[in-house]
């Protein structure tokens, strides 16, 4: 189950948000073993004083578009898997709601199983191998 998170300057609107996250979404589906429904994203719209990054830094020049995703992971996933999914990522999202490349950064990062908890207190027996 990742877990993702949006990052980008206010003003976009909502059929741009969702647009996102669709396309978010479709790329873990096709290229990251994710399934359909499980879909867990924050948006986090900021002011440009509260979003600092580098315009040139390894993949620029960014736009005032760009876009940071970072995704927790529960299971590893491998390196070619990870590269299929941020080419797979960039594509979709060029197409909707058409951000170039440049603007879109990703950051992945695993966990342990028990460090879920889906509700009720309990940990994440699917991420633990364990049957509830």
């Amino acid at each position: 189950m990742p877990m993702s998170r949006i990052s980008l300057l206010k003003g976009k609107s909502p059929e741009y948000i969702r647009a996102l996250g669709d396309s978010l979404q479709r790329a873990m589906e096709e290229s990251f073993n994710v399934p359909k429904n499980d879909r867990f994203q924050l948006v986090h719209q900021h002011e440009p004083y509260e979003m600092m990054f580098d315009r040139s830094y390894e993949g620029g020049p960014r736009s005032d578009d760009f876009v940071l995703i970072t995704i927790t992971i529960g299971k590893p996933r491998s390196t070619e898997m990870k590269q299929a999914f941020y080419r797979r990522l960039v594509e979709l999202l060029a197409e909707s709601p058409g951000l170039r490349p440049e603007d879109v950064m990703v950051v992945v990062s695993s966990s342990q199983g028990d460090d879920w908890s889906f509700g009720g207190g309990r940990p994440a027996a699917s991420l633990l191998g364990v049957r509830p």
